[in-house]
């Protein structure tokens, strides 16, 4: 067990005259005290290295029965997989954290493969970013090739949304979200007066629209622009990224702010400025 080294060799340490036995010096009777005395180090050890990693709860040390030993080994199999793929202990606090299932005894890292190869080859993505995709959204190793990861980028790249193998957090979300609710989003620019090719390069200039809710922030933004801003739809379609901006922080201040002074700017004009100079150019 490589994370029973340690414990290996503090047990030799603490025996000066211990030699390392081989196949011939091993006795054909061992004493068992020595042998279960190696096993519960061993076994604490490998406790104490996946409560390091927050894998185990540090909390629970005393208040709570550990794990099997079978457990654990196979935790630390996970573990090791997860290392030869390029992660780091630093990384596991945040995995454990996101997607606990990930460090149960039920799960099979064998049963992820899958996905970093279609990480590797279908994105394409290096081993680094990969790895920061991941760590963005461990669910995604959770996600099946065939029904979820594979239509969703086809999807994204017939849309015309690209580089979706830098490892930000908008990429790794929309690589992890079903084809079904992308499409909600081109059908509620559908709805509001954008043809079907508008609404796709839409969503490609602006790819963070597929996690805005619908109700809760595209809606009452489109209602703002044309109720209370008297806009069309049609400057929506040459500037998407309004659904981008804060309706109470930046949308809403500024229409406000401007309509006092009986300015009426673009929308790109309005929103994307700084504040420093919006506001010292529209005192």
């Amino acid at each position: 067990m490589l994370h029973s080294l340690l414990s290996l060799t503090t047990l030799s340490s603490s025996s000066p005259t211990s030699k390392t036995p081989t196949p011939n010096s091993l006795s054909p009777s061992p004493t068992p005290k020595p042998l279960y005395l190696k096993f519960r180090t061993s076994y604490r050890d490998n406790l104490r290295y996946l409560r390091a990693l927050r894998i185990l709860d540090p909390a629970t040390n005393n208040n709570k029965k550990p794990p099997s030993p079978d457990t654990v080994d196979h935790v630390l199999a996970t573990v090791d997989f997860l290392k030869s793929k390029g992660f780091t202990d630093p990384d596991f606090t945040r995995l454990a954290f996101l997607c606990p299932h990930l460090f149960s005894s039920t799960f099979e890292p064998t049963d992820v493969a899958p996905v970093f190869d279609f990480l590797a080859a279908d994105l394409p993505a290096s081993p680094e970013q990969s790895r920061g995709l991941i760590l963005r959204c461990p669910r995604i190793l959770l996600s099946d090739v065939e029904f979820c990861l594979r239509p969703t980028l086809n999807y994204l790249r017939q849309l015309g949304v690209d580089n979706l193998s830098s490892p930000t957090n908008l990429n790794a979300h929309l690589l992890n979200t079903r084809t079904e609710r992308l499409r909600e989003k081109i059908g509620f620019l559908r709805r509001i007066g954008f043809s079907h090719e508008e609404a796709a390069r839409a969503c490609g200039r602006l790819p963070a629209i597929f996690g805005y809710s619908i109700d809760n922030n595209l809606w009452p933004k489109y209602i703002y622009l044309v109720k209370e801003m008297d806009r069309s739809v049609e400057e929506l379609k040459g500037f998407p990224q309004y659904f981008g901006f804060s309706l109470e922080k930046r949308i809403a201040p500024r229409h406000l702010h401007l309509k006092e002074r009986n300015v009426r700017l673009p929308l790109n004009r309005m929103l994307l400025w700084g504040d420093q100079k919006f506001y010292a150019k529209w005192k």
